[in-house]
């Protein structure tokens, strides 16, 4: 980089003015980044403990993506959904393989893919005859910030503001089949179940694999829609293509996005039998979805996350990471300071028992990445790349600030 970068309150002075206050941001402008790590403008390295919010993959001008990537780039980037896009074949087919499920829509974000989900579901109970549709949604859940998504998203904050809300949505809690049944009980309105493998932004809560599969029972006896939301825990994030197959169970409908392009923009919704002809055409449709960038994107990542053995890697890694933290961690989950630390392979979440929202800019400020999410629990949802010495230097930096954050809010 240049040997005189400019200070990055320079960066962010000019950008204020024009930039909608959207974001609580910490005050750094990223530069550039290799593998698990990145600089800012000021030539500042920080180790990546949160991949782009579980996007970046491969980490970080992987050094087979990028050339792919430079080569579409020359080739095409954008053409309308008007005509064939080839790579979209090419991705739809390897994401039915790995999932065993039917076919693809291809959008460009996982509220895009959310939102999808919620269209074809009610469009299958219209098409059942059902004239007002309920979807079964989950407390702590997060869909995504369009009225729709928001609507079926379980945060009373971030849906503070936008009433009314979309109407039709039954709200349960985590792990309780019997409250599902309860909620659901004597329904015929109900046509889909809606949740996350594992909550991301509701604090890393993992659906128990039991609920899951009696779930899909439950599912299968109504006619009902399984609807997986893996936008966040899915591609490989926890040493399973998708975070529901360690339950051996397959969803009808399930959104991707996130790591699927390793940084470029993609979602997908994938459907099994029971949703694959909903949508015709004209029943939905993107602009940018599918674009010949994107797709190369996801057919670049999957063939080298195959070819790197990222999967085994993430598990491998996921449990390396926990192991380091349950042992660093050990007096302050003892004494209730560290309430829990949960999650599968490499999303992991480490619940404190008080807020700890300044944790993400002190760490920050010793060279970490991280994030905090439903105000108590710290999120690591890294590249799939990383390495036991770079986990050492994570537990490392993060561990110490946990226990002096504990200490200073006694």
């Amino acid at each position: 980089m240049n040997a005189v970068a400019k200070p990055v309150e320079h960066y962010i002075a000019a950008a204020s003015p024009h930039v909608m206050n959207t974001y609580g941001r910490v005050p750094i402008a990223m530069s550039h980044g290799q593998g698990c790590r990145v600089w800012d403008v000021n030539g500042k390295s920080y180790l990546d403990g949160l991949g782009g919010i579980a996007v970046n993959t491969l980490g970080h001008n992987h050094p087979k993506l990028v050339p792919a990537l430079q080569d579409q780039i020359a080739k095409i980037i954008h053409s309308s959904n008007y005509y064939h896009v080839p790579n979209q074949e090419v991705l739809a087919k390897k994401l039915v393989e790995l999932s065993g499920m039917t076919n693809v829509f291809f959008c460009s974000t996982g509220l895009e893919a959310n939102e999808a989900a919620l269209k074809l579901a009610r469009k299958f109970g219209h098409d059942k005859g059902i004239e007002r549709p309920k979807i079964v949604v989950y407390e702590r859940a997060f869909h995504g910030r369009s009225i729709a998504t928001l609507s079926a998203t379980g945060n009373p904050k971030i849906q503070a503001g936008f009433g009314p809300l979309v109407e039709g949505f039954i709200r349960v809690p985590l792990n309780d089949v019997a409250a599902l049944k309860k909620a659901t009980e004597g329904n015929p309105n109900v046509v889909a179940v809606f949740f996350e493998a594992i909550q991301g932004e509701g604090g890393i809560n993992p659906m128990h694999m039991e609920y899951l599969k009696d779930v899909r029972k439950l599912c299968d006896e109504h006619d009902w829609l399984l609807m997986i939301d893996e936008v966040q825990c899915g591609m490989g994030r926890t040493g399973k293509w998708f975070a529901h197959q360690w339950a051996g169970i397959v969803p009808d409908v399930m959104p991707l996005a996130k790591g699927l392009g390793s940084g470029v923009p993609i979602g997908a919704v994938v459907a099994g039998p029971k949703a694959a002809n909903i949508f015709q055409p004209g029943n939905h449709g993107t602009t940018f979805g599918g674009n010949p960038l994107a797709m190369r994107a996801g057919v670049e990542t999957i063939r080298i996350m195959e070819e790197e053995g990222l999967l085994a890697n993430a598990g491998k890694m996921g449990a390396y990471l926990r192991g380091c933290l349950m042992r660093e961690l050990a007096a302050q989950l003892a004494s209730g300071g560290v309430k829990e630390i949960r999650g599968m392979g490499l999303m992991l979440g480490i619940e404190l028992a008080k807020p700890c929202g300044a944790l993400l800019g002190l760490a920050a400020d010793h060279g970490l990445l991280i994030s905090v999410t439903a105000d108590t629990v710290v999120r690591l949802v890294p590249p799939l790349i990383i390495n036991a010495a770079e986990i050492d230097e994570l537990v490392g930096i993060l561990c110490p600030l946990i226990k002096q954050h504990l200490a200073a809010a006694a």
